[in-house]
């Protein structure tokens, strides 16, 4: 891609070439823009800067009518320098807004989730009865954690189709907003995938940025099928290292707390309802249990 830089040369060369200096002088000192900044700066600028200046400011007034896709996302501006007129190209606040975006959404790490929960505002988000309680706390844990990062997350519960995961999207890029590192992870699938990092012995370091990360977000738990494996070394080591570094966790399912430990009893070959309350435990240090209600939206 053509740079601005270039850009800029390319046409203050094609200035030079111009047959009629004078007919373009005069275009020059007639934009309005080019007026309002030589009036603005009259005891600064000598006709003799004027001339100096005269390819950039002609290049200034090529940009208020015909922008170039190269500078469709800057502002051209004129400067004043001790003995010359400059030109310079400032973002504009779309294009600010818009990397803005981007490099919160690179903060999101989505793991098996649609990649759509991006563009989930909380600000945006429907506010009903059955949200009030769980959208109030999570606004009281934003305030929270803006002076202190240690907090403890929420457990969002209830029905099918009734937007927690999309309130935890919300939170989730609001945080990214503020440059924090978001990992939201839907658990079934991820348990149900584990054994695809064995090849490549990636699991370890996966685990490890799971567990350090600023935020995480554990989606759909109580849904998935669980090996004493992928409960005791895996599920229950995430949360232990969140638990001993007071890092915020949060939780959606479909099930309270209460029958979410009898899931954890159960494994594929053995039923362990100490492990399982230890588990249950951990969960119980990382967040506060919010119930959610609601009309399952996907239908």
């Amino acid at each position: 891609m053509q740079s601005i830089g270039d850009f800029m040369d390319k046409n203050i060369a094609s200035l030079a070439q111009k047959e009629n200096p004078a007919a373009i002088r005069e275009q020059v000192l007639a934009e309005p823009k080019v007026r309002a900044f030589l009036k603005a700066h009259a005891d600064q600028i000598t006709p003799d800067m004027i001339e100096k200046s005269l390819s950039n400011l002609y290049e200034f007034c090529m940009q208020q009518h015909k922008q170039d896709p190269v500078t469709r996302d800057y502002q051209p501006q004129l400067i004043l320098n001790s003995n010359a007129i400059d030109l310079q190209y400032a973002p504009k606040a779309s294009k600010i807004a818009h990397d803005s975006e981007l490099k919160a959404r690179k903060n999101v790490s989505l793991i098996n989730l649609p990649q759509s929960l991006h563009e989930v505002s909380l600000s945006e988000l429907e506010v009903t009865k059955g949200r009030t309680d769980a959208l109030a706390e999570i606004r009281q844990f934003l305030a929270k954690y803006q002076e202190n990062v240690h907090q403890k997350g929420l457990y969002l519960y209830g029905n099918f189709g009734i937007g927690k995961t999309y309130m935890l999207a919300g939170l989730a890029n609001q945080l990214a907003a503020w440059n924090k590192k978001v990992v939201f992870l839907h658990v079934p699938t991820f348990i149900a995938t584990l054994s695809s990092h064995f090849g490549d012995n990636s699991l370890p370091d996966e685990l490890q940025r799971i567990s350090n990360c600023d935020v995480l977000i554990l989606d759909d738990i109580g849904a998935e099928t669980l090996s004493q494996w992928s409960r005791d070394e895996v599920l229950a080591v995430i949360l232990q290292s969140r638990m001993d570094n007071v890092l915020p966790t949060f939780f959606s399912a479909n099930m309270a707390m209460d029958d979410l430990e009898e899931h954890f009893k159960e494994t594929k070959n053995a039923l362990d309802p100490v492990k399982a309350a230890r588990l249950l435990e951990r969960v119980r240090t990382l967040a506060t249990e919010v119930t959610v209600s609601g009309q399952n939206r996907r239908r």
